[in-house]
């Protein structure tokens, strides 16, 4: 059974520690990504992405708390699931895996969810599957199938059919647009030659 709290509005005291607490976990996560850019650019951008989400967050927070939006979830819940979401791309993501990360059934999750995020759960995975296949396909050398299966989407013609949906091209033809010609050089083994 749940049980239902009402809780008065945020005392000043309370909201600026709130401020300090998130001002300082993204000046650390900013601080950590600055001093891992050259050695390991991943961790650098897991930095950024983090503190992203944490900004993100509490800017829903405060515009809640001003009135502009009413009845989504809260920025903890938010954090949460979109953490899950990422670090979890790879692999079939269900409805009540998220709920049980927020603490919601899931119907309450799902309309809570869209509420707060403007779109439906299975629409945010399937836009950040789609982000990171875009990140993939100019980082790294993988072939279409196997950037298809690293994120989540069941074979390349899944991820071709809702890559073209939401980028109007197919995936080739995108990542061959932005492709840099010294990669370009290289996988073609143009370089073999030179001593």
């Amino acid at each position: 059974m749940e049980v239902l709290q009402t809780t008065a509005p945020e005392s000043s005291f309370a909201a600026d520690h709130q401020f300090h607490l998130v001002a300082n976990s993204v000046a650390k996560l900013v601080e950590t990504a600055r001093r891992e850019l050259e050695r390991d650019q991943e961790a650098a951008k897991a930095s950024l992405v983090t503190a992203s989400h944490i900004l993100q967050a509490e800017i829903e927070r405060c515009s809640g708390a001003n009135g502009s939006t009413t009845g989504g979830l809260a920025a903890w819940q938010i954090l949460r699931v979109r953490a899950y979401i990422d670090s979890n791309l790879h692999r079939t993501i269900h409805i009540r895996d998220l709920s049980a990360v927020a603490r919601r059934s899931p119907a309450h999750f799902s309309r809570k969810f869209k509420l707060a995020v403007g779109e439906s759960p299975h629409a945010y995975v399937v836009s950040r599957r789609l982000e990171r296949a875009s990140h993939l396909m100019i980082t790294s050398s993988a072939s279409l199938s196997e950037i298809a299966l690293s994120v989540g989407f069941s074979d390349q013609a899944h991820l071709c059919r809702l890559f073209r949906q939401a980028f109007g091209q197919s995936p080739a033809n995108w990542r061959r647009e932005r492709e840099i010609p010294s990669e370009v050089t290289s996988r073609t083994g143009a370089n073999e030659n030179i001593p």
